[in-house]
């Protein structure tokens, strides 16, 4: 009997298990083509991160692994997405293609592309739910996340049942290509790629009547301790399914120790549910990757002081907890999400730069960096996006650093310098008397930056600013 091929084209799902455009492509023929195209339009561009880069090669590599295990092989090609596509169909009389749904604008324009022209079939699984299904009893979508959130959960009442991944697959003998040489991930960055790695963080995190995420409402804030997933990167490549990660929440919701262990998982299920809602924001506002979703605030008045934008991005604002979470940034290509609101809070509010310039920051270091969460975390510290903040909350740095790291705990790791300042000063130590300073051998303006700008006078600028733009 003549195989029947069908091309599984991997994007956002380098994994076997739980994976619908592989599961389809698997019911539809029996021989398939496990294919990754390098496009050069995404790993070239301005948003693109070297250590991104290296964790989704690297998370390629594991998939590679993973199906040589079950008798197949990745196969890697270079170039324009539907020439490539047209090529591989070709060579291996591939009759249809199957992935799963992006919802950048890039991805809508390409797929929508090849849709018109070559057998591509979409499936959903980005995100639990396919941004069309989550929506008003009008049809339009929702821009506020409680009501949207309230739907979703009524829309998806149990736990996914998951796929398994297949036990064997046959591949076709085609040509493959190298995965680029790239500088291997820094050993600082406290993440291995592949799904086995996400599948134990995944449990680590929510199982057990111990488990982290029964104390991660009381605990997700402070920065200073491991209290938090640390899923996302796994989330951004696809390297594990959303649909696992929900299945995980509503699993620990179930099986819950105490009420407060129930509200900490409840309060994990609603992170996640906030990628979702992310997701659907950029699918049906695909302006907002570039513009104001509050139109009142397109046109701000910005400074865009190049000095002030270069001290943030290089930790030197003088402000312990803004810099300290830039370093942190830098080195691992991760950052704990108060810290992610602290920074943009900084960079917007305090220093009246662009929201664009700190999205495109975090874009280029973040392992995680989502199109559609990085830009809606922006937006909504910058006060202009969908469910924004009010453009009058601005987050005190000083206040943030007592309450989240109340120990300096965080500070001192990523600020050696500051190693030796005192509880009393480490969240503001240029209040520190000269003695003080040389008791604790750092010198304000020498061996750690004055602030750059003072709280107050920061906070009246910007909602002055605001007020403007709003009027």
């Amino acid at each position: 009997m003549t195989p029947r091929t069908a091309i599984w084209w991997i994007r956002r799902d380098q994994r076997l298990v739980d994976n619908a455009a592989l599961h389809a492509a698997m019911i539809d023929a029996n021989h398939i083509v496990p294919l990754f195209i390098l496009d050069d339009q995404l790993l070239s561009s301005r948003y693109s991160s070297d250590k991104r880069t290296a964790f989704m090669f690297d998370g390629l590599r594991s998939l590679d692994a993973d199906l040589r295990a079950i008798g197949g092989t990745l196969i890697v090609r270079c170039g324009d997405p539907i020439e490539v596509l047209r090529q591989v169909m070709q060579e291996t009389s591939a009759t249809r293609i199957f992935a799963e749904h992006d919802f950048s604008p890039y991805a809508t324009r390409r797929d929508s592309n090849i849709v018109n022209q070559l057998p591509l079939t979409l499936l959903s699984q980005p995100s639990v739910a396919h941004p069309d299904d989550v929506l008003k009893k009008d049809g339009s979508p929702y821009t506020v996340f409680t009501p949207y959130s309230k739907a979703w959960k009524a829309s998806n009442p149990d736990a996914p049942e998951l796929e398994p991944a297949p036990e064997r697959i046959a591949v076709p003998e085609i040509e493959s290509h190298s995965l680029p040489e790239t500088p291997a991930l820094p050993e600082s960055v406290p993440f291995e790629a592949g799904y086995a790695a996400a599948h134990r963080r995944l449990q680590q995190f929510t199982e057990g009547d111990d488990a982290p995420v029964f104390t991660y409402s009381a605990q997700r804030n402070r920065i200073d301790l491991d209290a938090t997933s640390r899923m996302s990167p796994y989330l951004r490549f696809g390297m594990i399914s959303p649909r696992e990660a929900i299945a995980a929440a509503m699993r620990a919701l179930d099986n819950a120790p105490t009420r407060d262990a129930r509200r900490s998982a409840e309060t994990w299920l609603n992170e996640l549910i906030w990628r979702e809602f992310y997701i659907a924001i950029l699918h049906h506002f695909p302006h907002v990757r570039t513009i104001e979703f509050q139109d009142q605030y397109r046109g701000m008045n910005w400074i865009n002081d190049p000095e002030d934008r270069s001290a943030w991005e290089n930790a030197e604002t003088g402000y312990p907890i803004v810099d300290a979470c830039i370093r942190q940034l830098k080195s691992e290509g991760w950052m704990h999400n108060r810290g992610r609101m602290i920074t943009a809070s900084f960079l917007v509010k305090h220093l009246l730069v662009d929201w664009r310039a700190g999205e495109e920051h975090f874009m280029q270091h973040l392992l995680d960096g989502d199109p559609a969460s990085n830009n809606g975390g922006w937006q909504w510290t910058a006060g202009t996006g969908t469910d924004a903040a009010p453009y009058f909350r601005v987050f005190n740095p000083i206040l943030q650093s007592r309450r989240y790291d109340p120990y300096g705990a965080f500070i001192r790791k990523w600020i050696p310098e500051l190693g030796n300042v005192p509880d009393r000063f480490i969240h503001e130590p240029w209040t520190m008397s000269q003695s003080d300073q040389e008791e604790s051998g750092c010198t304000i303006g020498t061996d750690y930056p004055e602030p750059i700008v003072e709280h107050t006078f920061a906070r009246q600028r910007a909602l002055a600013a605001y007020k403007r733009s709003d009027d």
